[in-house]
């Protein structure tokens, strides 16, 4: 029979495709002798056999679980529904790369009336039982049931009011009993049933929406931005559950072995007294920095400190790592590679490699090389740029900062910086005769002109920071003075006024993206040049992953064969389509991947049909809700494969007649949203 469901103790960092990123460290931290609650994992293979039984769980890995329950019982001492001594549970997801749009965690599993009165009495703190129970039925309502968590918001707020308190915590154990009254009839106004008592039942509940989480709109557009196959899964941690809000003795917190924003080697963290995990990342309160727990709990802190030097020292990388403190013991409840800027990712390889933890090679490997492009030019310092007010946006042309007093012509340009002035030349646009104005200028602003306009090619050559496109001043080169206005004032900059441009590597990819959408039979006289353009932007890997200096160097290489007058036309009218933005908020927000192929299809289709009208954008929303809410596979299959015919269709037809006027009105715009799906 094959195995479905592993122990925590049965596991290890190396099973990571099976148990799920999250499902191997935990085990992993078991082996190392760490304290983690115990409990078991359900592997990926058991979410993708749950797809292919047709979002059923099946009865052999039904059984495992139930199994395994058991076993849990027996580590833990502990029962599910038990009036002695009650079993309660956390529920997480883990799939074997980071996944943002996974399910939330459910936490306190395994409580129902009779089991919250056992705790109440047991444990002599009847306000930490209330509460695990109120937070219980808010997230198995929100995360399994779909009931939104604003209902429930809503009526703690209402309850705050009355007591004329603003924090969860100042509300008493008769008020949270009273609030999970209230939840429970919500739960049963917006369901139609009673809320589930049985913690097995619960428990079940959880496992399917960990699984559901997987195929849910967040999951999808997160993997196919990231490259992750569908067919890889997530596994379910169920793990039995540390308290960390059963007190001021009590606590929870995350926390980084180096400072990921800087790479500095100084533990970096937060954390909460009387609190659960939530609580932290929700801004409910404000947490107190990792440092201070050290005079809270010194014994505490002591010892994280030194599981935290182990868990470095054992994977040999930065750590970030969940916990919670319950009755001032410790419990690990998470770790893993922590996630960190291109800065402090730079400085953390070298000191490894330094430390004698890593090698050379190692350290390269570790360094992800799409973001070093932010690391080779000028940049603002991150504190003052949260305090700045930009003034207007335009096309982040060359990456880079710069700050300087405005001049509006080369010959002043070169003036002011022989006298040692730091200066930012500001044009209508630039042409060949500003050339020495620019070579000394810090930065480049242009009112006109695109990605590939003058200012922004020689800006990259020269490797200045160029702002091009800003359509959002009105320049007045005559009086050496823009205007912009800027309610409820206007903004007037004359020569010699200190400004600052900055460009952000985000950017020039956001706008990478928007430039590639346009296909080949867009005009049959590019078809050269856009397979030139999908042979060096599509090298194995998403447009959306190119670096900035791969993007600059295919964008050259285009140049060199005769593509700079097309690929500009493609960029400029691109950006001015506004239907792009539309359809693709439609596509972020409402439909899977399998879904948007067929209302795309739809789309094109009714476009072929009617060459001469454009259809609507309420036309196009319209198909795109009503196909995705279509069930049958066999239809999405069909319309899938529409797609392909049509657009071969459309090919064919614009290359034979020799211009562009063949495609029917509106295929542009349309194609911007669908160039993606083919992937």
């Amino acid at each position: 029979m094959k195995k479905w469901v592993y122990l925590f103790t049965e596991g290890n960092a190396d099973m990571r495709n099976l148990l799920g990123g999250k499902g191997a460290n935990l085990a992993e931290m078991t082996n190392l002798g760490l304290p983690v609650p115990q409990g078991f994992t359900i592997t990926t293979e058991a979410c993708t056999q749950y797809y292919e039984d047709g979002r059923q769980i099946n009865d052999e890995i039904m059984g495992q679980i139930m199994e395994h329950i058991s076993k849990m019982e027996e580590i833990t001492g502990k029962k599910f529904g038990d009036k002695e001594n009650p079993l309660l549970v956390s529920v997480r997801s883990g799939a074997r790369a980071s996944m943002p749009g996974m399910m939330d965690t459910i936490l306190n599993l395994g409580l129902n009336e009779e089991v919250v009165e056992v705790l109440s009495e047991k444990s002599g703190n009847p306000r930490w039982a209330w509460d695990c129970y109120r937070r219980f039925i808010q997230m198995y309502s929100d995360v399994v049931m779909e009931v939104g968590k604003k209902y429930f918001e809503e009526l703690i707020d209402k309850m705050k009011a009355s007591k004329g308190i603003t924090l969860d915590v100042d509300l008493t154990a008769d008020d949270l009993k009273e609030l999970a009254n209230q939840f429970k009839a919500e739960y049963k106004e917006k369901i139609g049933q009673e809320f589930p008592a049985d913690p097995k039942e619960q428990l079940l509940g959880a496992v399917k929406a960990v699984f559901r989480s997987w195929d849910n709109p967040r999951a999808n557009v997160y993997r196919r931005d990231n490259d992750i196959p569908y067919s890889w899964g997530t596994a379910v941690n169920v793990q039995m559950m540390a308290f960390g809000n059963m007190g001021d003795t009590s606590g929870t917190g995350v926390a980084f072995t180096r400072n990921p924003a800087t790479g500095e080697k100084k533990l970096m963290g937060e954390f909460l007294l009387n609190a659960q995990g939530e609580d932290v990342v929700a801004g409910v309160r404000t947490p107190e920095p990792i440092a201070h727990l050290k005079d809270v709990m010194p014994e505490v802190f002591e010892q994280f400190v030194g599981i935290c030097n182990t868990l470095e020292n054992h994977y040999r990388d930065m750590q970030d790592m969940e916990f919670t403190i319950e009755d001032k013991h410790l419990y690990m409840l998470q770790t893993r590679s922590g996630k960190r800027t291109a800065k402090a990712a730079l400085k953390i390889a070298c000191d490894l490699v330094d430390e004698g933890m890593i090698t050379e090679e190692k350290a390269v490997s570790m360094i992800d090389p799409r973001n070093l492009d932010s690391l080779l030019h000028p940049q603002f310092d991150a504190d003052a740029l949260k305090s700045a007010e930009p003034i207007a946006k335009a096309l982040a042309a060359a990456p880079g900062a710069a700050c300087g007093k405005i001049v509006f012509t080369a010959e002043d340009a070169k003036a002011w910086a022989a006298r040692g002035e730091k200066i930012v030349l500001v044009r209508l646009e630039t042409s060949p005769e500003d050339i020495e104005g620019m070579k000394v200028a810090q930065g480049i602003l242009t009112v006109r002109g695109g990605m590939t306009s003058h200012a922004a090619v020689v800006a990259r050559g020269m490797g200045a920071c160029c702002v091009s496109g800003c359509s959002a001043i009105n320049m007045d080169e005559a009086n050496k003075k823009f205007t912009k206005k800027l309610p409820p004032h206007n903004l007037e900059a004359e020569e010699s006024v200190l400004g600052a441009i900055l460009i952000n590597s985000g950017d020039v990819l956001n706008r990478v993206v928007e430039i590639l959408t346009p296909d080949s039979f867009y005009n049959p006289k590019n078809k050269l040049i856009y397979e030139a353009m999908f042979n060096l932007f599509n090298q194995n890997k998403p447009v959306d992953a190119l670096s900035v200096g791969e993007y600059f160097s295919a964008k050259n290489q285009l140049e060199n064969i005769g593509g700079r007058e097309y690929l500009n036309d493609l960029m400029m009218d691109t950006m001015l389509t506004s239907n792009v933005e539309y359809y693709a908020n439609i596509i972020k927000e409402n439909a899977t991947k399998r879904q948007l192929i067929s209302a795309g299809s739809t789309i094109i289709e009714e476009t072929f049909k009617n060459p001469e009208s454009k259809i609507s954008l309420e036309t196009a929303e319209k198909l795109i809700f009503e196909i995705a809410q279509q069930k049958s596979s066999s239809q999405m299959e069909a319309l899938s494969s529409l797609l392909y015919e049509t657009m071969e269709q459309l090919e064919y037809r614009c290359t034979n007649r020799g211009s562009y006027t063949g495609v029917p009105s509106g295929f542009y715009e349309l194609d911007a949203m669908t160039a993606g799906f083919q992937k």
